[in-house]
């Protein structure tokens, strides 16, 4: 990729819109955790949108990689995570199903602001539909075929929103999904799946898995609900 002044900005934004939304994610499990009687996350200053307490927590996952995969791939990609005590999940599984819930809804949160966003820009005559038909470029600035700019943020903001709500709803560890399917379980048999998934083997095959399967139904997904995006 070459670097030029277009391609700091876009990394800029991608950056921008990656490290919020990854906040937002973790903050939500961290919140909720606190709300359900675990205070291990917010111990580590983690129940904030501050994304420095987020960053400590994973450097690689946060900046490093996203960093690198951009200039890579073009697109940013990584991972956080907020602490949890696995007694008190192991005690109370609902209660940790819903703290797994608690990140893709924070997802979905900023997916519905960026639907309205997107939508009441066109409407206004400041955003139009873009002739590019990019991921990062939804949308433009009206009467600027440039790219960058809000139109960026909020383009991202839908797509990368997107893929994080539901890549981690997949149900196969260690992504969120897994937990959330324990609130259709027993207590007895969820504490036993808790106890499977969290062998270290069983998270790569989940990490491989869902690597491999993901693109065959998120682009239909995708597909649905950028028609929500055009007025």
């Amino acid at each position: 990729m070459s670097v030029g002044p277009d391609t700091l900005v876009l990394m800029a934004s991608w950056f921008v819109v990656f490290v919020f939304s990854t906040t937002l994610h973790e903050a939500g499990h961290a919140w909720a955790a606190l709300r359900l009687g675990d205070a291990t996350a917010y111990g580590g200053g983690q129940v904030s949108l501050n994304p420095l307490p987020h960053i400590r927590r994973e450097p690689v996952g946060m900046v490093a990689v996203p960093l690198v995969s951009f200039f890579l791939i073009g697109w940013m990609f990584g991972w956080a995570s907020a602490p949890y005590d696995p007694q008190w999940a192991h005690r109370h599984p609902r209660r940790a199903a819903l703290m797994a819930l608690a990140g893709p809804l924070g997802n979905l949160t900023l997916l519905i602001a960026a639907i309205f966003l997107i939508r009441t820009g066109i409407g206004l005559g400041i955003f139009e539909v873009s002739p590019y038909g990019r991921w990062d470029q939804l949308v433009v600035m009206a009467g600027s075929p440039s790219t960058g700019g809000p139109a960026t943020i909020v383009s991202l903001l839908f797509s990368l929103n997107l893929i994080l709500f539901v890549f981690n709803l997949l149900p196969v560890p260690p992504l969120d999904g897994s937990g959330v399917i324990q609130l259709f379980m027993s207590e007895d048999v969820a504490r036993t799946v808790q106890g499977i998934f969290r062998q270290p083997m069983v998270g790569w095959m989940g990490i491989l898995i869902a690597w491999q399967f993901f693109g065959n139904f998120f682009m239909p997904i995708a597909r649905f609900a950028r028609t929500f995006l055009y007025p």
